[in-house]
């Protein structure tokens, strides 16, 4: 692939943004009461504190591997950059994936990759050098997407272009692939959902009173945060710990 077509996959195949539950004050980044509305079922997972890493697969049987915003890794060793040991954990999971949609688009797995000098939360899941991921999302992207310029492309994205799985889809893969998803903590009504901020850390210590996904006895324990999301994906939202208790802190100096 040339290098205009690899600048092209690697932003057609980026994680977009997920939004707060609770609205940031862009002025002191203290949360506001606003808040994402949700209905129907909402299903809560664990958002893990390290680096976010993707293995996107395409139709010719070809993988790459990339962090957040580039590309590191092509197979056969074509490419290597060893950024944060996101190609050493996640290139024994894609030497065994291949190609899997029928229509020829490319998929893309998300997978945080945590543990070991991993971001500044590394301790809190492990004590020793153990390194972990977990999948926590799946797109599919039509190759065309590829032809546009690089502007199209981002605001394509950033408009919710790609077509991610739902949670039977990436229930699906887990089981198939035998990869671990980020940690499913409750499946709640969108109505019960606190709508303000103090309610939403209420929540936050009540699931997630320490983290799922600790490496060994040895971790530290503490959780970043919740993700809130509809099955079918059509609204996902993220509630951090840090964002609560710095606002609390913020609103005791009043």
């Amino acid at each position: 692939m040339t290098a205009p077509g690899l600048a092209a996959l690697n932003s057609a195949t980026k994680y977009p943004s997920i939004p707060t539950y609770h609205r940031l004050d862009p002025g002191n980044g203290s949360l506001l009461e606003e808040h994402t509305p949700f209905t129907g079922d909402v299903l809560l997972t664990e958002k893990v504190d390290g680096t976010n890493g993707r293995i996107v697969l395409l139709p010719d049987g070809d993988y790459l591997i990339g962090s957040r915003e580039e590309l590191l890794h092509a197979k056969g060793d074509r490419v290597h950059n060893p950024a944060l040991g996101i190609v050493d954990e996640l290139r024994p999971l894609a030497d065994r994936l291949g190609p899997r949609d029928a229509d020829g688009r490319i998929a893309v797995f998300f997978l945080e990759v945590y543990g070991r000098r991993i971001g500044g939360a590394a301790k809190q899941y492990t004590g020793g050098n153990g390194v972990g991921h977990r999948l926590f999302d799946v797109a599919f992207i039509r190759p065309d997407v590829l032809d546009r310029s690089p502007g199209q492309i981002a605001s394509w994205r950033d408009d919710g272009g790609q077509d991610f799985g739902d949670e039977a889809a990436l229930q699906r893969i887990a089981a198939t692939d035998g990869i671990p998803l980020v940690p499913r903590l409750a499946t709640i009504p969108g109505g019960r959902l606190p709508a303000t901020v103090d309610g939403m850390a209420a929540l936050l210590a009540e699931r997630l009173p320490a983290t799922r996904v600790a490496l060994d006895d040895g971790a530290g324990g503490t959780p970043e945060g919740i993700v809130l999301r509809t099955p079918d994906r059509s609204v996902i939202a993220k509630a951090r710990f840090q964002d609560y208790a710095r606002t609390a802190k913020r609103r005791a100096r009043r």
